[in-house]
């Protein structure tokens, strides 16, 4: 199962892109906003436009983990 391995909102916030901003300038629609607040992968498109913000590649974004390793789609700390 893929999961978050960072809280995707929370850095997109810090990076100066609110809920509000990616709505309004349409780089993230509202499904992409709600897969991610719970925890669910998004598609293409939105996870490329996540990694244009955040100048991030896929991979420190998403990871592959077995379902026991996720707790609410954000991979669990050991």
């Amino acid at each position: 199962m893929l999961a978050y391995k960072i809280d995707v909102l929370e850095t997109l916030k810090e990076a100066g892109y609110n809920t509000t901003r990616l709505r309004k300038e349409k780089l993230l629609n509202e499904s992409a906003i709600q897969y991610i607040r719970e925890g669910k992968p998004v598609g293409a498109k939105a996870l490329d436009n996540i990694c244009m913000l955040l100048d991030m590649q896929p991979g420190n974004i998403i990871k592959y983990v077995e379902n026991t390793n996720i707790e609410n789609g954000v991979i669990k700390k050991k």
